[in-house]
């Protein structure tokens, strides 16, 4: 039976929490900072690649794992 990386979902998780994180902070910083929203951005850009690249790695191993 494949087993899941309950590790790395939660750090996909902690990711994806903490864009939301940022997100909103660039939407609250967007009209009287924009060098800090857009930092936000970018940091937020940077979380959601590593939640993808997470979650892609558990697929990968789940699947690899259900065809032996």
């Amino acid at each position: 039976m494949a087993q899941i990386d309950v590790n790395q979902l939660n750090q996909a998780k902690a990711n994806v929490t903490l864009t939301e994180s940022l997100l909103t902070q660039a939407i609250e910083k967007s009209s009287s900072d924009s060098t800090l929203a857009q930092e936000a951005i970018k940091q937020a850009f940077n979380e959601i690649t590593q939640a993808q690249t997470a979650v892609s790695q558990v697929q990968s191993a789940f699947l690899a794992q259900k065809s032996e």
